[in-house]
């Protein structure tokens, strides 16, 4: 989940097409709301809707049992809250410069905040409690994302993306925050670690490296023990890319496919890594969830906007280990 300031900038508007060109100088093209399309295995997806917009970076989208969708303002500070009405508030200010964002199972909310600490926040009275703001007495550089599995660990992603410089861990990577409070560091990278997510059954841990196309799995041996790291896909590229780019947030559905996103849209791959086919988006999307009382609705944050797409997949909530 990259925060960069003025990362896009629009170049040409014709039609129903716009173009976007990055720092990369990779392209963007982005179809108008209203796209559908269809995916072997996945089924019909669309047609997609702004339900939020003129927003400044959107980033971490959670739902919660009764439908309402939970995602994060940035450089706003804010975390908001947009029911099913599309009545849209703020839930809490300042956030700590929130980024990733996860309600489980029993309702317990985490929150990775790029201030340097990964939290609690209570939903009701909205107090925070920090779980973890420094691994062998350094604070963190910027937690990005997070995973909780059915022990209560976390699995974040701690990369350099609004850290201060020199970074204060010295390494990007990812951390384990066991129930008991324990934090150990399973995984460094110099292609920053962004997205991460569990596969349904917890025994896969992906992560998404924002300066790389190789998408990396890890076998999860137990809570917070991985195996080596081996590609999972390599994410597709836009044609004519200078230098080939990564992938940012990321989801499961309730059978396993993984949907990572991508400066092409949400790109989407089965359990065994097949490419299965891209959801396409107006604005180019940081992260991606399910949502909605029956998880069977998409939800993108895309730099300013929020986008809903109807979806005939039927996404997956991580139990947690209940409140």
């Amino acid at each position: 989940m990259r925060f960069l300031r003025r990362l896009f900038v629009p170049m040409l508007l014709s039609g129903s097409l716009a173009l976007l060109v990055g720092v990369s100088g990779s392209a963007f093209a982005a179809d108008e709301a209203g796209a559908t399309g269809e995916i072997e295995t996945v089924g019909k997806w669309g047609p997609v809707e702004k339900v939020a917009g003129d927003l400044q970076f959107t980033e971490g989208p959670t739902p919660d049992a009764e439908g309402a969708l939970y995602f994060t303002d940035i450089p706003a500070e804010r975390i908001y809250k947009l029911t099913d009405d599309k009545k849209l508030e703020v839930f809490l200010q300042p956030s700590g410069h929130a980024n990733g964002l996860m309600i489980d199972g029993g309702g317990r909310f985490f929150a990775s905040q790029m201030d340097g600490k990964l939290v609690q926040i209570d939903p009701e009275t909205k107090k925070t409690t920090t779980l973890a703001e420094k691994f062998e007495e350094a604070r963190f550089n910027a937690p990005n994302d997070l995973v909780v599995d059915s022990t209560g660990g976390i699995y974040f992603t701690d990369p350099r993306f609004r850290a201060a410089t020199p970074l204060p861990q010295k390494v990007e990577a990812v951390y384990y925050r066991a129930a008991d409070g324990t934090v150990t560091r399973v995984h460094e990278s110099d292609d920053a670690p962004n997205g991460v997510i569990l596969s349904p059954d917890e025994k896969t841990l992906y992560v998404v490296p924002s300066m790389s196309k190789t998408m990396l799995a890890f076998d999860v041996q137990s809570p917070g023990k991985l195996g080596p790291g081996k590609t999972f896909v390599d994410v597709a590229q836009p044609e004519g890319a200078e230098r080939a780019s990564g992938g940012d947030g990321l989801t499961v559905d309730a059978k396993g496919n993984v949907y990572i996103t991508t400066n092409l849209g949400v790109q989407v791959f089965s359990p065994q890594g097949e490419a299965l086919g891209i959801i396409s988006l107006p604005e180019q999307p940081a992260n991606v969830t399910f949502g909605g009382k029956d998880l069977d609705v998409l939800y993108a944050t895309a730099r300013t906007s929020v986008y809903k797409i109807p979806i005939e997949a039927k996404g997956w909530r991580f139990p947690g280990a209940g409140k």
